[in-house]
């Protein structure tokens, strides 16, 4: 039998978090080695089960998200007789169901008795068929289905595993793991590239095309990790069965800790001020700003190198590295953010990123060198923007059903970035693209100022409070739940 260890409480206000809140009136317990050594077992068990499965979800959702990229180079377009504008099209259809998707897909796996390892398990191994099902097609028709239908199961995956860490995670914990989930996808995308290349070899192998073999390889992949969803992702932490009974109280009394007595049930919810919050929707602005250079490399990157005047080969392979460079700035930038327990300094370096690269873009600077080095800057700006902006959000939201709508509404209306890079790349401006890289630069700089205003007011609504806290007024505004002291996380 395991070991019964007293819930740990720990309330020293200057080792928490700026937007963790206190208990009023807890007792003060000494922390012994030995306790420590229990809370970092059960935060080592919980990262074993919830972060490397999240993270091969992701990996393999975003290879099939962005492959068609590196399937229009190897002659997609060409073998399907595809208008000029049916790439776009392709693009576009995936993320009108994928935004639509999210909000209502969080709120049924919050409400519905279906567990998360259920929910995803499934919805990602229908994508992966539905991606294989990409490489049989013989006219744009099916194609644009598949896509719309590919946005259907993939938009489960954001919210929920937004969801799921925030369930799970502190918020000085939470940064980190999100960071490595979003990681993955890069990951996943350099990968992708490269296997594009690698796949090209296979061209008429089966009398199958290169391409074609691109969506039936990495849609079978996707399915063989889906199925191991079953069987390792857990349930959210009350329900969960991988844990000691000690282990689970002591997770939850840690969490409660931190957060209070967090609203479970979705009955009686004020739903119309959770979709209204001016939080959220300034958050959600800032990560459109940066999703927009996101959408941009994922979808028009192996485009753009080849109009740079390389291969279809040389322009994959160029592609792989872009990935993997934002990817380590990323995962760095995230983990200073999270010692240093900030976020916007690192957004706005980002942005200041994203926003020279676009410059260079649209300036046309020459020679080619100089614009593959700014997808360079647009990648990595947008890259370490994402993941700090939902630990934002997540950090400064209390209770699981608020959690679930603002991470939904975040994720899905950020995501529709994505429909403005899949409209503005227009076939016919090629190489100059000046309606995209225009595109790109304003949203960009209308994302950074979004984010401005959010950390002034939320570091004046900090200051208020700590003021009325030093005059011995009695706070009534700045309180999390069960009255429990409270401040942004800046």
């Amino acid at each position: 039998m395991a070991e019964k260890h007293d819930p740990i409480v720990d309330t020293k206000v200057t080792d928490s978090d700026p937007g963790t809140p206190i208990g009023k009136g807890s007792i003060n317990h000494a922390i012994t080695e030995e306790d420590k050594a229990f809370s970092s077992r059960v935060t080592r068990k919980i990262d074993m089960r919830v972060v490397p499965m999240l993270c091969m979800l992701y990996l393999t959702a975003y290879l099939d998200r962005t492959n068609i990229g590196n399937a229009k180079l190897l002659g997609l377009e060409k073998e399907l007789h595809m208008p000029s504008n049916g790439y776009n099209t392709a693009v576009w259809v995936f993320f009108l169901t994928f935004v639509l998707m999210e909000v209502p897909s969080n709120l049924l796996m919050t409400h519905s008795k279906i567990p998360p390892n259920w929910w995803l398990g499934v919805s990602m191994t229908l994508l992966g068929i539905v991606t294989m099902t990409q490489g049989f097609v013989k006219s744009p028709g099916p194609l644009y289905a598949c896509r719309a239908i590919m946005g259907i199961f993939e938009g489960s995956l954001g919210p929920a595993a937004a969801l799921m860490m925030g369930s799970y995670y502190r918020k000085m914990e939470f940064p980190l793991r999100y960071t490595c989930f979003t990681t993955s996808a890069l990951v996943g995308a350099s990968f992708s590239s490269f296997l594009a290349y690698a796949i090209n070899f296979m061209d008429g192998v089966q009398g199958i095309s290169s391409w074609r073999w691109i969506f039936i390889l990495e849609g079978l992949f996707n399915i063989c990790v889906a199925l191991t969803t079953f069987f390792i992702l857990p349930r959210f932490p009350a329900e969960s069965t991988f844990l000691t009974p000690d282990e689970k109280a002591h997770l939850l009394e840690r969490l409660a800790i931190e957060r209070g007595d967090e609203a479970e049930s979705l009955s009686g919810q004020p739903w119309l001020k959770y979709l209204l919050d001016w939080q959220t929707w300034l958050n959600i602005v800032v990560y459109f700003g940066a999703d927009i250079s996101a959408a941009a490399i994922s979808q028009f990157s192996p485009t753009i190198l080849s109009q740079l005047g390389w291969t279809a080969n040389q322009a994959n392979l160029r592609n792989v590295p872009i990935w993997l460079v934002g990817a380590v700035i990323a995962l760095s930038c995230n983990l200073a953010a999270g010692k240093l327990k900030i976020r916007f300094p690192f957004i706005l370096f980002g942005a200041t990123l994203c926003t020279i690269g676009w410059t260079i873009q649209l300036a046309q600077v020459n020679p080619p060198g100089f614009r593959y080095f700014a997808l360079y800057f647009i990648a990595t700006g947008s890259f370490l923007q994402l993941p700090l902006l939902v630990s934002w959000l997540s950090a400064n939201t209390v209770g699981r059903p608020k959690k679930a709508v603002a991470h939904a509404l975040q994720i899905g209306f950020g995501n529709s970035a994505n429909f403005v890079s899949a409209n503005v790349f227009i076939k016919g401006q090629a190489p100059k693209y000046r309606t995209g890289f225009t595109t790109g630069l304003v949203v960009t700089v209308v994302g950074l100022c979004a984010a401005c205003v959010l950390e002034a007011v939320l570091w004046r609504k900090n200051k208020g409070a700590d003021d009325r806290e030093e005059n011995g007024e009695a706070e009534t505004k700045m309180l999390g739940k069960d009255g429990m002291r409270f401040r942004y996380t800046l």
